[in-house]
């Protein structure tokens, strides 16, 4: 029987569309906000960040995860900004604000979460994610997915990346779940299928806007090619198929 489903979040919940542009505009506003004199300009700063820092932002097999904050301080030092803590605090909260755009749920996203939960079971969502955790959990007020999830846990948060098992263990933690009465839905065959696997979830790998075939990961337990899909497995684990 299964009592929880957990979900990845970045293509599976919803699409992160990258955009140079917005690269930009993040930092014009992130600067803007700290209100310090004797700026740089924004095109030059956000050109050093995506060439000196960006690289550090994904590293493969890493499973610490940055302290984003600590970078843009860095990058910012660099540039001959100093700034205090609050002001940190202001471009983060602008720059972040500005990926706004980028951030795209999926259409079934809601009502997929909605059913899950009508059937009693306990909605959770584990994903890798650098930004500070306050931002990322207003992401999901404003998504509407807060109220739709009964735990989220972030790396930010952990310190630790998927498919390290503390992120996960943590999740379930929080929810009361035994990891063999869960299951978790991910893109991702190495951080999501492989690490849930490993701590003895039955995985589900969702193809409804990627289809990874990372050969450091696992084959899933199942397969869904539409969120719906999702509901028939968790039927089919609980005996109704």
């Amino acid at each position: 029987m299964i009592d929880a489903v957990l979900f990845d979040w970045g293509d599976t919940l919803f699409r992160f569309e990258f955009d140079d542009a917005l690269l930009e505009e993040g930092w014009a506003a992130g600067l803007a906000a700290t209100g310090c004199d004797g700026l740089p300009g924004h095109a030059d700063a956000a050109a050093r960040f995506r060439e000196r820092y960006v690289p550090l932002l994904w590293r493969p097999g890493s499973l610490d995860e940055i302290e984003y904050p600590e970078l843009v301080r860095d990058c910012l030092g660099s540039l001959g900004v100093e700034v205090d803590d609050a002001e940190l605090e202001r471009f983060l909260a602008a720059e972040h604000a500005a990926w706004e755009p980028a951030r795209l749920i999926g259409d079934s996203t809601h009502a997929l979460l909605d059913v899950l939960r009508e059937r009693g079971l306990r909605t959770g969502l584990v994903s890798n994610a650098f930004d500070p955790p306050a931002l990322l959990h207003r992401d999901l007020e404003q998504m509407g997915l807060g109220e739709r999830l009964d735990v989220a846990v972030f790396s930010s948060e952990t310190g630790k990346r998927k498919p390290h098992p503390a992120i996960f263990e943590e999740a379930l933690g929080r929810l009361g779940v035994d990891p063999t009465r869960a299951v978790f839905v991910g893109d991702r065959r190495y951080e999501d299928v492989r690490g849930a696997k490993d701590l003895g979830m039955a995985t589900v790998q969702a193809f409804w806007f990627r289809a990874d075939d990372d050969e450091r990961g696992l084959d899933p337990d199942f397969e869904a090619f539409t969120p719906m899909d999702v509901l028939n497995v968790v039927r089919r684990l609980n005996g109704e198929l």
